[in-house]
């Protein structure tokens, strides 16, 4: 029976996936990075700092280290998203409907802790979460499952008693990874995509979310 429910961030709670590509091209530009929209791909699923290692391997710069163009990134992130992100649809009615039942909530994400911090106190969703977790902590980010398994041993949930809620593919197979029932909430150009056609479920947005999807799973 399912007890616990764990949510990701960026895309899921918070519109700020679109900031990512638009902050993180600023700030290649400004580093004489040669690094294009098109090549984002190169990196998907890695970690900010695991990103801009890779580019300074495969796309070298000068001046500033990796780990500073990453603080950069974050930095600048964190600015944009509290001037221009908002709390996706639904959300915040889900998360009440979850605590008014007695769900353990969980939010496990791939961005580092101080983002993940600063945006849920600044958006006021910290209280309703049970336990918060970053990939930064474990040894490799999604789609490996550690950061969803870590959410589950800090919960003291069993993973087969777990649901993920997650946007994107490599959320969808750390989540199933884990052993873990997955809720694909994609955005509209990816809500087709054959993948999500395995998740346990898959809504058009947290609005559509309630008990009786849970129970059936």
């Amino acid at each position: 029976m399912i007890d616990t429910v764990l949510f990701d961030m960026d895309g899921l709670l918070l519109d700020t996936e679109p900031l990512w590509g638009e902050v993180m091209l600023d700030v290649a530009r400004r580093h004489n990075i040669p690094i294009s929209g098109d090549r984002f791909k190169e990196t998907t699923g890695l970690r900010i700092y695991e990103v801009t290692e890779y580019w300074a391997v495969k796309y070298p710069w000068q001046g500033s280290t990796a780990r500073e163009v990453a603080d950069e990134i974050l930095d600048e992130i964190i600015e944009a998203s509290k001037q221009r992100a908002t709390v996706m649809p639904g959300v915040i009615a889900a998360l009440e409907l979850l605590k008014e039942n007695n769900y353990k909530i969980g939010l496990a994400s791939s961005s580092p802790m101080r983002m993940i911090d600063e945006l849920v106190t600044f958006f006021n969703l910290k209280h309703y979460f049970d336990v918060i977790v970053s990939a930064d902590t474990v040894e490799l980010g999604k789609p490996h499952p550690a950061v969803f398994l870590l959410a589950a041993k800090e919960l003291k949930s069993n993973p087969i008693n777990c649901v993920v809620l997650e946007d994107s593919i490599n959320g969808f197979l750390a989540g199933k990874s884990a052993r873990m029932k997955v809720i694909m909430v994609p955005d509209v150009l990816n809500y087709h995509k054959p993948e999500f056609m395995l998740a346990d479920a898959k809504l058009t947005s947290l609005v559509e979310f309630d008990l009786e999807l849970l129970k059936a799973l």
